[in-house]
């Protein structure tokens, strides 16, 4: 092991890299998505598709992009670590900061739709892994189950059931004008690129950090890099909260957890299928399922302000998120 002072002095250059790929995932992340929404627009598929399948979709791409390449490096722990504490942020610090800004609004529509489905997916991967493995086989069963979840937003929408800002897409923003082909090309590709390097940065400089604390990729996962993917939710809950569009932030969230888990969480299964720290099940899993719940009851409400996360609310959530980053840090080092 390196002397502590020679670690603390080389430890400029991980953090440099993780702050960096950070900025660039998102700014490619962005490219990346209006490139995709372009060419789609280009090959005449409708906005309303679009918003529901690419945009959604791509508030999660910094999470899979990082996932990917964390498992393919043999750091499974660091790609489940960001697929669970990016949930815990989105819910603790992302809705938890919006609902200071202003009070969410929850349309009943979303608590009779959207949130059980949240739910159910979450207790499915609670039950995936309470054999203690993340397999091939729990990876295809989370995969099937976003196929089926597209498909269901699709007819859903098609049907006129569901409107992309159920999931938080506001389609006037966030779905590109027509383009021309070479340049939404030209961006697909740049942001393909952009992803992939800052994401390799960014696994790098985590795994450098985790190695220099002496703790596990996990809990690195959990904390920095989990925090800082879900930085673009927080930006786009908090703007919507301050412009009064506060049903976006509700929808932004529950969208960008329903593709975390089953997109991200799949992706260690299938890559790098193997045993779980036993603190996954224990600590992490739990306070994820448990601030998921906390939320549908407190957007259920009662009859006299149901449908609404209000700031002495937003209070708790942030409250409760200092309190599991807290338990991190002792837990780590305990």
């Amino acid at each position: 092991m390196r002397p502590l002072q020679q670690t603390r002095s080389d430890m400029w250059l991980p953090i440099l890299a993780v702050v960096a790929g950070l900025i660039v995932l998102t700014w490619s992340a962005d490219r990346f998505v209006v490139g995709a929404s372009g060419l789609a627009r280009g090959l005449g598929v409708t906005p309303l598709l679009i918003g529901l399948t690419i945009v959604a979709f791509g508030t999660s791409a910094p999470e899979v992009f990082v996932s990917v390449l964390a498992a393919l490096q043999g750091n499974p722990g660091l790609a489940i670590g960001n697929a669970i504490g990016s949930n815990i942020a989105n819910i603790g610090l992302v809705l938890g900061a919006s609902a200071l800004i202003a009070p969410l609004l929850v349309r009943s529509a979303i608590l009779r739709r959207e949130f059980p489905v949240l739910l159910l997916v979450t207790l499915l991967g609670f039950a995936l892994i309470l054999d203690g493995t993340l397999g091939r086989i729990d990876g295809l069963i989370l995969l099937a189950g976003l196929v089926l979840l597209i498909t269901w937003l699709v007819f859903s929408a098609m049907r006129g059931r569901m409107e992309p800002d159920d999931l938080g897409v506001d389609l006037a923003e966030a779905v590109p004008a027509p383009m021309p082909l070479p340049r939404s090309l030209g961006l697909l590709t740049l942001g393909l690129l952009l992803l992939l390097v800052s994401s390799q940065a960014l696994v790098w400089g985590a795994v450098e950090i985790a190695g220099a604390l002496g703790v596990s990729d996990l809990i690195i996962g959990l904390t920095i890099v989990a925090i800082g993917t879900s930085l673009p939710e927080l930006a786009t809950s908090v703007v919507a909260a301050w412009k009064g569009e506060n049903e976006l932030a509700i929808g932004n969230i529950i969208g960008s957890n329903l593709f975390n888990l089953l997109a991200v969480l799949a992706v260690p299964g299938l890559l790098a299928p193997g045993l779980l720290e036993n603190t996954v099940l224990i600590r992490d899993y739990p306070v994820m399922l448990g601030l998921t719940f906390l939320l549908f009851l407190l957007a259920l409400g009662h009859r006299k302000r149901a449908g609404t996360v209000r700031r002495g609310e937003g209070v708790l959530l942030l409250g409760l998120f200092a309190a599991y980053l807290i338990l991190l840090g002792w837990t780590a080092t305990a």
